[in-house]
């Protein structure tokens, strides 16, 4: 049984309280925070009561995470706080009308930003020195509050927010009493729409999930960590612009990217390196103007702000796995050519393993910041979990359960070197291995790849790219080794495709594709001592599968008990785990959840489904996933499994992929336009299962800043995560009530494959350790 959330509710049930006056104020408060802002857009949350204690001491003391996003005026040692020009005094002769008003921005859990009338932020540029209202942040408008009986005390700098004698707000050693009351009149500090009207909704931890499931995200990709407290160091040297949350808020999160990307995008390594088209450019701007970015089509601007993942846990996304990710290869080559880009060099690194873990660590970050918009530690509805029961719970309150992967070639530092005698050097032992495994487990990741896009001390990566040639030349000391895929590689017996054509059979050489006075072309042709690929013909797989270090490595993490996605595995690689992972009771189920990079052939599909595993695609539009179904549901079927079919998606957004393209003129004719605005949860298609759901309306999103400007799914797909409910609008309109089933199911199916994968890993725990790997 599914109820909705009850903005007045929560209202109601608020842990505070006072005279019957403050509570009629409180709670027509609580009613307009009900109704939703920003044009008619609710969210999913709602505010706990404010509470004035300025001028009772009997009256209950607001904590420190209580003033988020909200309208106060503040008192300081019993006075008033007003503008003296760019100053703040306490005035004993002030009175609330005469106050300076101030939004409460959370900055993260008890930090806040002074947001005044004139959107200024107080600031504190060092110890001794006054306050001053600052038209852009910095370290000194970051402020964190602690509790002191019935008041509270505001730091930053290594400095309290003191009274000096002459009333002015300063950095000193004693701090001020601060006592907050309620006001309106505040200019609201900018955030991004979220175009939804109503409320999520809770379920039933007896019962099965509904919702259904992003498997592979890359959520925590960002320049730095969302306290400001030191770089993250993203895939492809930090030339990731934007970050999920920011402690300055989206103005910053989502700024102009010219920092990163140089003038007019001309340093942009996406066109440079991956498109393989130089002289393209792009307009910088971000917020709020977005001239050409976000966009399905690029790859590395943030494509996760933390309001658009909450658009999308609206619409019923109930898991979410957030990978940890890197190319050490494509980081160096990025880090020899781009611009300094502003960041910290002892932070910034290009190490797999240093990079990923500093992405859960960031995700982590992203957790409490969310809090922090909704009121306190775990108040929002991002939910990091370390179990299928921690996430059932999470769930049945109706938030988003959050599982942090790892997806990276040399997982555990496992680098290989190919030497020129043909030996290979590796960088692990199996006494490495275990060590990292402890670590990573400890620090709360619980889905690995043992492959990626680059060979390994563990085996070889599936090919799928080919740009992938030049980035294992300069990751390994080689290009790949391949042999011509079996049974062609490709067609009706395939899922997803085997291999590729090799880079110079499809492009003239390097220097040729970027232009030889191109920064790219040097650097990659210095690295690769100017050698390029070999031409060969028909499709290719890599001759490198899993060695004797992969299979231990695989062994122990069955027996620690990680799911496990066998994407990017080279296919042959995958038959190996596949049947490896078979000699446990039940079967130890693998995941592919993107799109099956390397191939995946169709007695493979059916066997990762019999074993109780999942294979969910990249995120195609509505038509896209609808013809996926069609491909899936006959080896589903022919499986023999007894669960109910669902398909989930693995978006891969801020993983170096486009998202959905526009709906296109040709689905439109077919089945019709996505029409704004539309209700999710009601209508055709939606079955009975969601008939104790209210409705939510989606509105399309406007471009904040823009002059009329639309995100519309029709004509630009999915620009960003926020237009997931978008995308399952368009689930419907191709695909109608089968479709949305099982898009909904799959939430509940990955859960299930999540405990059949620990009860397996109990039973693995008895295998002995492998010595060699089975053919």
């Amino acid at each position: 049984m599914n109820t909705r959330h009850s903005c007045l509710a929560e209202a109601k049930q608020s842990p505070h309280g006072k005279a019957s006056a403050v509570v009629a104020a409180v709670l027509s408060l609580a009613l307009a925070a009900c109704g939703g802002s920003g044009g008619g857009s609710g969210s999913g949350s709602s505010a706990p009561v404010p509470i004035d204690n300025g001028g009772n001491p009997s009256a209950n003391a607001l904590g420190r995470y209580d003033l988020f996003n909200q309208c106060w005026v503040m008192r300081a040692n019993g006075a008033y706080v007003r503008r003296d020009g760019a100053d703040f005094v306490a005035d004993a002769d002030a009175t609330a009308d005469t106050a300076e008003r101030f939004y409460m921005r959370a900055a993260n859990l008890a930090r806040y930003l002074f947001y005044t009338q004139d959107e200024r932020l107080m600031t504190a540029s060092g110890p001794g020195v006054s306050t001053a209202a600052l038209s852009e942040p910095e370290g000194g408008s970051d402020w964190t509050f602690t509790e002191a009986g019935n008041a509270l005390n505001a730091a930053t700098l290594d400095g309290a927010l003191a009274v000096a004698g002459d009333g002015s707000l300063v950095l000193g050693q004693t701090p001020a009493a601060l006592r907050f009351e309620p006001a309106t009149g505040c200019a609201e500090y900018p955030e991004m729409p979220l175009g939804m009207i109503g409320q999520s909704y809770t379920g039933n931890a007896n019962e099965p999930v509904l919702g259904f499931a992003e498997v592979h995200a890359h959520m925590s990709m960002g320049s730095e960590m969302s306290d400001g407290s030191r770089n993250v160091g993203p895939t492809a040297g930090g030339v990731q612009w934007g970050h999920a949350a920011n402690r300055f808020g989206v103005p910053h999160a989502l700024g102009d990217c010219e920092q990163f990307h140089g003038p007019n995008g001309t340093l942009d390594p996406e066109a440079l390196i991956l498109d393989l088209t130089p002289g393209t450019t792009h307009d910088t701007q971000g917020w709020p103007t977005f001239v050409d970015w976000p966009a399905n089509d690029s790859q590395l601007h943030q494509q996760m702000y933390w309001r658009w993942v909450e658009r999308a846990w609206m619409s019923g996304l109930r898991i979410m796995t957030v990978l940890g990710t890197n190319i050490e290869a494509l980081c160096q080559v990025a880090q020899a050519t781009g611009p300094t880009r502003g960041q910290n060099p002892a932070d910034l690194d290009c190490v797999d393993m240093s990079v990923g873990m500093k992405q859960v660590e960031y995700l982590f970050g992203i957790q409490d910041y969310i809090d922090a918009q909704f009121g306190g530690p775990g108040k929002g509805f991002f939910r990091i979990v370390g179990s299928p029961a921690e996430a059932r719970e999470v769930i049945a309150e109706g938030k988003l359960a959050v599982i942090p992967g790892l997806e990276f070639t040399n997982i555990w530092g496992c680098n290989v070197t190919f030497l020129p005698d043909g030996s290979e050097q590796r960088a692990c032992t199996r006494e490495d291995i275990d060590a990292e495994i402890d670590r990573v487990w400890d620090a709360g990741v619980r889905q690995v790849f043992p492959f990626h896009d680059v060979d390994s001390a563990l085996g070889g990566a599936g090919l799928f790219s080919n740009i992938l040639e030049i980035i294992n030349f300069v990751g390994t000391g080689r290009f790949f080794e391949t042999y011509a895929c079996e049974d062609g590689g490709e067609g009706e017996n395939f899922l997803f495709n085997a291999g590729l054509t090799s880079l110079a059979a499809d492009a003239p050489l390097l220097g040729q594709i970027l232009g030889n006075d191109n920064p790219i072309t040097s650097t990659l042709l210095g690295l690769t001592n100017g050698a390029v690929p070999t031409a060969e013909s028909g499709r290719r797989c890599n001759v490198r599968t899993v060695t004797d270090l992969g299979i231990y490595a695989i062994d122990k993490m069955m027996k620690k008990g990680f799911i496990i996605d066998i994407d990017h595995a080279e296919i042959r690689s995958k038959q190996i785990m596949l049947d490896y992972t078979a000699t446990t009771e039940p079967d130890y189920p693998m995941v592919s959840g993107h799109g099956g990079q390397g191939g995946i052939n169709n007695e493979q599909a059916k066997q990762i489904i019999a074993q109780g595993g999942v294979i969910y695609p990249g995120n195609f539009n509505g038509f896209g996933h609808e013809t996926f179904l069609q491909q899936l549901r006959p080896l589903w079927d022919a499986s023999g499994t007894t669960r109910e079919f669902s398909v989930g998606y693995g978006a891969d957004a801020n993983g170096l992929r486009n998202l959905p393209g526009p709906r296109g003129m040709g689905r439109i004719m077919a089945t019709g336009a996505v029409n704004y605005p539309f209700q999710l949860f009601q209508g055709p298609g939606w079955g009975p299962q969601f008939d104790n759901i209210a409705p939510v309306t989606v509105e399309m999103l406007s471009v904040p800043g823009n002059d009329g400007r639309m995100w519309n799914v029709n004509e630009g797909g999915m620009y960003h995560y926020g237009m997931i409910p978008d995308i399952v609008e368009e689930i419907r309109l191709e695909g109608g009530k089968d479709a949305l089933d099982s898009y909904y199911n799959s939430a509940e199916t990955y859960l299930q494959m999540w405990e059949q994968t620990l009860t397996a890993s109990q039973n693995a725990r008895s295998l002995p350790v492998p010595q060699e790997v089975p053919r």
